[in-house]
């Protein structure tokens, strides 16, 4: 079994309210939660209302799958004109970790 995650770290346009916020980060967790069947969420920075965390996990049993998955949702986020992507942060799992 292999479990990787991706976090990215977004900084948001013209956005002056957390409701703002919310109207851009919750279609982006949607869209990569009903795209991607990964497990998405928003993760960090919660109080600000110009940048965001975003992460998302996927679970397989080939660790070429999960690679495919992350590129594809780091396209995805990275694509989104509303949004600029300050970083990305991968990390794959398996059984053999401790």
């Amino acid at each position: 079994m292999f479990v990787g995650t991706l976090t990215f770290d977004l900084l948001l346009g013209d956005v002056h309210s957390l409701k703002e916020k919310r109207s851009i980060v919750r279609p982006i967790v949607a869209e990569l939660q009903r795209k991607y069947s990964v497990c998405a969420a928003e993760v960090g920075n919660q109080d600000l209302h110009r940048r965001a965390e975003i992460g998302c996990a996927v679970v397989a049993g080939d660790v070429a799958y999960v690679t495919e998955i992350l590129d594809s949702c780091e396209r995805f986020v990275a694509g989104r004109p509303e949004v600029m992507l300050l970083s990305a942060r991968r990390r794959h799992h398996n059984d053999d970790d401790e």
